[in-house]
Parts: C-alpha cells; structure tokens; sequence
C-alpha cells in the first residue's frame, strides 16, 4: 500500500524536526547569539523539500535564568531553550507542526493536517 499524501508530509515533517533538533542540539548559545542561531536554524531546516516555514524562538529568558549563577557566558541548547513551528506542504496536503516542553520533555508534534491547502 502507497503512503497517501497527508502521511508523506507527515514524514517530512518528521525528517525536518530530527534534523533541527539533532544537527543543533549541543550548540553553544547565550542571550547574545539566540537570534542569530535562531535563524541559522531556520534557513537551514527551510533548505529542504516540501517545507514551507519554520519558526525558531530561543527563549532567551531561559537562557538567562540557566546562566544566572554560572561563571560561563553560555550553555549548550537543547529543548528546553527552543520553540519551534513548521509548515510542510507536500503535493497539496499542508502539515503544521510544533516543539514545545511538555512535561520536561521537547515534544514535537502535528498540530493540524489540511488536505488540498
């Protein structure tokens, strides 16, 4: 059975956030250079077929409370310092997903799937 339309952008989907999370996971980032590894991520994961946009927000407030009392001037990110939205869009079928904390755990997740968008 062929995976329908819907189920490969979900894929996709799935493809993107493993590269996102795990080509950047470990990257050393402080309040000073959030944004611009923000982007950084961004127009790397929008490189890739099917995807439409990506939004990265470093919580810079997370960061600050993490270096608070640290003699470093940065920390390595991981999920619990990165929100993340994603628009796939794979022959019509438009996959919206998200990473967020849930649960002290970086969940990714479909948000909506629109067919024919």
């Amino acid at each position: 059975m062929d995976a329908t339309d819907a189920q490969t952008a979900c894929f996709e989907a799935g493809i993107k956030f493993g590269t996102l999370y795990h080509q950047f996971a470990g990257t050393p980032v402080s309040p000073d250079s959030a944004d611009s590894l923000a982007r950084a991520m961004e127009e790397a994961i929008e490189n890739q077929p099917y995807c439409e946009s990506v939004t990265v927000d470093v919580l810079v407030e997370e960061l600050e409370a993490e270096l608070a009392d640290s003699a470093a001037d940065y920390t390595e990110l991981t999920g619990r310092f990165v929100e993340v939205e994603m628009t796939i869009d794979y022959e019509g079928t438009e996959v919206r997903t998200r990473m967020d904390m849930q649960d002290g755990y970086p969940l990714m997740r479909v948000e909506d799937v629109s067919p024919d968008a």
